[in-house]
């Protein structure tokens, strides 16, 4: 069984989007797993005690541990795959459990590009929004790893505009898909992709950790069509 490691949180389901990401690609190839609860402060020796290489390296040359990652014995428990990073996972269920693909013939390249739009460009301004909200979600003990979390104050609406200028964006791009090409929701036509895994594993962490405030305007912009890509998705949402 895969081991996907997660960070627990003070509300019932997990939040973190580069981790979701990972889950829904599990969900969706119906892979047996079980989550890894790890709290912030035991990432890196966890991480390191199962074998992972880091996800990157600091200036001063010290490496950095991060989430998602996987331990998957497919050649055996004393000899486990171990990744750490959310593409080359995904990538890497992609080629090793074929079936139910996310990424059809010819379109790993666009779906990287798209993939690296949404974790560089379309999220970044939801992250003055969103870090500080989930910095409230985290256990206590974790809550202090980080020293220098933003105060809970309230979000101005210019904000809230900056994001919504990306959701417009991104709309109109995937609008091009409406008619013979594809229903106008998903990116790659027709059916669900990697890249629709990328956009919803960020709905989903604004619909934990802002219900009421950011979930309940997204939903309702570009014609509720954040709200169908997550009724597509909202199969694979399961967590084990």
């Amino acid at each position: 069984m895969i081991i996907l490691y997660d960070v627990p949180s003070n509300i019932p389901q997990p939040w973190a989007p580069n981790i979701w990401r990972i889950r829904l690609i599990l969900n969706y190839k119906r892979l047996p797993y079980r989550t890894c609860w790890v709290e912030f402060p035991d990432v890196e020796q966890t991480l390191q005690s199962a074998g992972a290489a880091p996800t990157s390296v600091r200036s001063d040359g010290r490496p950095v541990y991060s989430l998602p990652a996987i331990v998957d014995p497919i050649r055996s428990p004393r000899q486990p795959v171990v990744l750490s990073n959310a593409n080359a996972i995904a990538e890497y269920l992609e080629t090793t459990y074929p079936a139910r693909q996310l990424f059809p013939e010819g379109s790993r390249a666009v779906q990287s590009l798209f993939v690296h739009y949404v974790q560089e460009i379309f999220v970044k301004p939801l992250l003055p929004i969103m870090v500080p909200l989930s910095h409230q979600r985290l256990p206590e003990r974790s809550k202090t790893h980080f020293r220098h979390s933003s105060p809970n104050v309230a979000v101005p609406e210019q904000a809230w505009r900056a994001v919504q200028d990306q959701f417009d964006f991104l709309a109109a791009v995937l609008d091009k898909n409406a008619g013979m090409d594809g229903d106008g929701v998903v990116a790659q036509g027709f059916e669900v992709s990697y890249a629709d895994f990328a956009v919803c594993s960020v709905l989903i962490w604004i619909e934990k950790v802002s219900p009421h405030d950011g979930w309940a305007r997204i939903k309702q912009w570009n014609g509720g069509r954040w709200s169908r890509l997550w009724d597509r998705c909202h199969s694979y949402m399961d967590v084990f």
